[in-house]
This record gives structure tokens, sequence and C-alpha cells, in this order.
């Protein structure tokens, strides 16, 4: 009997370090959403994250969000069939941005989202900068 596929999904900040593979494979996807327009230039969302509501709304009115996390997720759904079929037990996926607190904790949620509604996987969520 095969173990689960475990993705571990993980946002960070630039200014540290991309997190480091502790399963021991090495790659993954690294996804750089420094691009996308950041809520956090903005005094009234400074002191919130990607998990707060103001900032939710913020990206639902952000269509690059939604096409970025598009091509983000079709990426990704590649891997995990692939590692499912090939009896995989590791895949990573790490979303960074300037300060880890908006962009990629908002990217990282909704593909946490994403993959548990779509797969028989264990999704294990990290935000760096937000010790969670």
């Amino acid at each position: 009997m095969s173990k689960k596929l475990t993705v571990t999904i993980q946002s960070f900040s630039y200014k540290r370090a991309i997190p480091e593979d502790t399963d021991g494979n090495g790659g993954g996807f690294v996804f750089d959403c420094r691009a996308i327009e950041n809520p956090g230039r903005y005094e009234e969302f400074k002191h919130y994250t990607g998990k707060d509501p103001q900032i939710i709304d913020f990206f639902d009115d952000v269509p690059e969000m939604h096409e970025f996390l598009r091509h983000a997720f079709a990426l990704v759904d590649l891997s995990v069939e692939n590692y499912m079929e090939r009896g995989f037990t590791n895949l990573m996926v790490n979303f960074g941005c300037t300060g880890g607190q908006h962009r990629s904790v908002y990217s990282a949620e909704k593909l946490s989202e994403h993959l548990s509604e779509k797969y028989d996987v264990i999704v294990i969520l990290k935000h760096t900068e937000l010790n969670t």
C-alpha cells in the first residue's frame, strides 16, 4: 500500500531565503509573486496579511493575481497528478514576495484550498513570516 502524497506549501519573504526542502528530494516549485500589485504599499493594508478579509477582497479585484494563480495551479496540478501516479510522497511549493505577508500568503492559502478540494492529498501549509 502506497502512502499519500504530501504537498507542503509555504509563503516566504525574499528578504530572507527560499525555504529549504527538508524531505531530502530537492526540487518542487518557487513562484515569485512580486509582479502582482502589493497591498503592503498602501497604508490601510500594511498591518493585514493575505489571510485577512481586507487583503482577500483586495486581491479579488486584481486580475493579474487570478491569472498568476491559474498558471501556478496548472503547473502544480501536473506534478501532483504525476507524483500520485508514480507513488511519490512529497512535493514542495513555495510562494515568495517582498515581505512574505500579503501576496505570498494569499497565494499559498488559495493553492491549499485548491489542492484540498481537487485531490486526495495531505496539504501542509506554512507561512514563514507569520510563524504559522
